[in-house]
């Protein structure tokens, strides 16, 4: 990244974590789109080392888990029969846990919904803790195995499972809604293991942050032509995306000028853009 200052990748920056896409940050920064992917993924394994390194000896004490879907080059049904059944063509999956009480997301992994995948996300969530504490997941029957190999007992661990209903169509058929969820008709707390707060079993809070990544990174936007085209692509973005919501981008729940690295004793101010650049040089 010889060619670009830190201002010029700030600026660049500044437009992908507000979830322009590739095309229009070259529109509005004047650089060209290859420049743009090479600084996306230069700077998202930068961010994903720097995170994996500060990100430790967490004092949480709950933690939410979710998966939000995705997919790259195409839709699954849509991939060519070359590329079918091979990682980062189709369906894509980012893991992604948060406390509730931060704000901060700790440990993510794009991937797919398999139970290998569910080892590594947990593995790596639990390196990353210093305490006890309260899990909440939903139904995915993934996270079972995968959260008593790494915590054994030492977890206070429910699921909550939501079950949605049909909303009837304009001619009165039951279908599906298209653009938006099915509402949650029922929910069913599961305790797992430990002895969880039945008051603090919730999802609610990484469910809301999977609004957040679909309307800050353009990759994640429903119903567009922006998708990654490469799963290193993608994965670059999340590092990124995270990088700026952890640690440069204050949260109102936190109280004025305060960051979730912030809030987790990590950071000790709220970073800037051209600090995020600035982890290239």
């Amino acid at each position: 990244m010889n060619r670009l200052n830190v201002n010029e990748r700030a600026q660049i920056i500044r437009c992908l974590i507000e979830g322009n896409s590739i095309r229009s940050t070259a529109r509005m920064t004047g650089a060209a789109r290859n420049t743009i992917t090479t600084l996306l993924v230069n700077l998202g394994t930068v961010c994903s080392e720097y995170q994996d390194r500060v990100l430790r000896n967490l004092t949480s004490t709950r933690i939410e888990c979710d998966e939000i879907w995705s997919f790259c080059y195409a839709k699954a049904k849509n991939v060519p029969d070359q590329y079918a059944g091979v990682p980062g063509y189709g369906d894509v999956w980012t893991w992604t846990a948060i406390d509730p009480d931060t704000k901060l997301v700790p440990a993510w992994l794009v991937g797919s919904r398999e139970q290998e995948d569910a080892f590594a996300f947990i593995a790596d969530l639990g390196s990353r803790l210093a305490n006890r504490v309260q899990l909440t997941t939903d139904g995915h029957l993934g996270y079972l195995t995968a959260i008593e190999k790494e915590f054994g007992r030492d977890v206070d661990y429910a699921m909550l499972i939501k079950t949605f209903g049909v909303v009837p169509s304009s001619d009165g058929s039951p279908t599906a809604r298209r653009y938006s969820p099915n509402e949650v008709t029922s929910q069913e707390v599961r305790v797992v293991m430990g002895n969880p707060d039945p008051d603090l079993i919730s999802t609610s809070y990484v469910e809301r942050n999977n609004l957040t990544m679909r309307m800050q990174m353009r990759r994640f936007t429903r119903l567009t032509n922006g998708f990654s085209k490469k799963i290193e692509n993608h994965a670059a973005m999340v590092s990124l995306h995270f990088m700026a919501y952890n640690f440069a981008r204050p949260h109102s729940a936190l109280g004025k000028n305060r960051t979730p690295a912030m809030a987790a004793g990590v950071a000790d101010h709220v970073w800037t853009v051209q600090e995020i650049a600035a982890l290239l040089d």
